[in-house]
């Protein structure tokens, strides 16, 4: 069954979020699996074992939005490429640290064709490219099916990063390709990495 693929520009994060969760209470064994890319307005989201002692400020000029996924605290803004593969979890036949593997995959080959050697971590999710975060995953699964997923950091603001403890992570460095020698926008990152999303996503 082929994926439906969604370029959606730059939406705010709650009715996206409700969007995700409609699709996913609504789905069937027939239902089409799909991959949203897109940008999301300055917003904090905190995952649902997500502690406020992670946000290091009390005046933090950006909304924080209480969410569903797995992890701690991350921040989400223009510049960053998030990315929603909405998929039926149970088609694929492997366990949640396999799929969350393949995501972190899927981004590392991406960078390697850029030049940049990154690599996972299997205590703390995400990429990094020595030592610093340049992607962040966060998951939800529901009636056997995924939603939430990876923010790859591309050009933005990297200043509120550090009003927090970036996925509950004190003094963790975050970087973005733009420091990393990639002079390229949201969108065409987004369609490098597409191909190698869909490669690690068939089973």
């Amino acid at each position: 069954m082929t994926r439906k693929i969604k370029f959606l520009g730059l939406v705010e994060y709650t009715p996206t979020l409700d969007a995700m969760k409609a699709l996913t209470e609504a789905r069937d064994a027939e239902t089409q699996d799909e991959i949203w890319l897109l940008e999301h307005p300055p917003v904090y989201t905190l995952g649902l074992a997500g502690k406020t002692e992670h946000l290091l400020r009390t005046d933090l000029p950006i909304p924080v939005v209480r969410t569903d996924r797995g992890g701690q605290v991350t921040y989400h803004g223009p510049g960053q490429l998030v990315v929603y593969p909405l998929v039926d979890f149970k088609r694929m036949h492997i366990g949640v640290r396999e799929l969350v593997r393949r995501l972190e995959q899927s981004v590392i080959d991406t960078l390697a064709e850029y030049g940049i050697r990154a690599n996972g971590d299997v205590d703390a999710p995400g990429v990094y490219v020595d030592g610093a975060k340049v992607a962040s995953l966060g998951l939800r699964i529901k009636n056997g099916a995924v939603y939430h997923g990876l923010s790859l950091n591309v050009d933005m603001d990297l200043a509120p990063f550090g009003w927090i403890n970036p996925c509950g992570y004190p003094n963790l460095r975050v970087t973005h390709l733009k420091d990393l020698g990639v002079d390229e926008s949201v969108r065409q990152v987004a369609e490098r990495l597409l191909p190698q999303l869909e490669r690690q996503l068939t089973v």
